[in-house]
């Protein structure tokens, strides 16, 4: 299918979408995901013309637990897409109204629900604007129900204990998308009663490093940034605070090259809370 699309990597610009956003199974999704820190009415009131909005805290999470915004099961995830008239056949389109931030996540999410046919909008709604693109007024009227079916792949998902076994494994190689402050255990956790520090063996790669502003660097920049850690043939496994900006790290990964990083889901909200079992490194 991306063939089909000439699309090369995870990513499309504004230029694609213009020529390809009304094209029958083209889908356009705004992943909403409220950046952290960010004012109440963060968002603009507006969207590109005919799209859903894939809201990940409320409709794409689980809800019966204290973690943020955990990955749902596959029925939940089904049932979910479907209400935005999703089919397993779409090409997705996932953008967000901050750049290239809650995107990655749902672009993640898709993937590890078994659909490869989802790729990122760089730049968001601030590149589709900056381009003079048409918008519509951010409403969300209720969708012919899709088809959608999740189908997990696992390969892409990670949980504490599978990241516990992974600490040592020379084939692997956990990066984490945090400030190096948090990374070191010198600058306080945004959430409270937190641990310092991070996961034994983990390189730092704050998510900033992989952007430019509201873009994804480029393929070139973003290979020399991996290659420069050495990385060899290792999997790759990434964490940050709640696993959203992990996905922005999985998201450069696979425009550098590196195929199919997971992502730690419970992150540091879970790996950094009091306990004994999951250990922690200091700078």
């Amino acid at each position: 299918m991306s063939d089909t699309y000439n699309i090369q990597g995870p990513l499309v610009d504004v230029d694609w979408l213009r020529d390809n956003f009304n094209k029958a199974n083209v889908k356009i999704v705004e992943a909403k995901m409220k950046p952290v820190n960010a004012p109440d009415n963060w968002e603009t009131g507006f969207k590109i013309p005919g799209a859903v909005q894939m809201d990940i805290n409320a409709d794409f999470s689980i809800l019966e637990t204290d973690l943020p915004h955990m990955f749902p099961d596959a029925a939940l995830f089904s049932k979910s897409a479907q209400k935005l008239g999703l089919h397993n056949e779409d090409v997705l389109v996932v953008y967000d109204q901050v750049g290239t931030y809650g995107s990655p996540r749902a672009w993640w999410m898709f993937r590890a629900m078994g659909h490869e046919k989802v790729y990122v909008l760089n730049g968001g709604l601030p590149a589709w604007q900056k381009a003079e693109m048409p918008l519509e007024k951010a409403e969300w009227p209720k969708a012919i129900e899709g088809d959608f079916v999740a189908q997990i792949n696992k390969a892409l998902w990670k949980t504490a204990d599978e990241v516990l076994s992974e600490i040592g494994n020379e084939n692997s190689q956990i990066l984490d998308a945090r400030a190096q402050g948090r990374f070191d255990g010198t600058a306080p956790e945004p959430r409270p009663d937190l641990r310092g520090g991070h996961i034994p063996g983990s390189f730092c790669l704050p998510f900033q490093q992989v952007q430019d502003g509201i873009y994804m660097k480029s393929e070139a920049q973003l290979k020399a940034i991996f290659s420069a850690l050495n990385l060899g043939e290792k999997s790759l496994i990434m964490s940050c605070g709640s696993g959203v900006t992990a996905s922005v790290l999985a998201l450069a990964a696979e425009v550098a090259g590196y195929k199919n990083a997971a992502v730690y889901d419970g992150s540091w909200a879970e790996w950094g809370m009091p306990n004994e079992k999951y250990p922690v490194e200091k700078a």
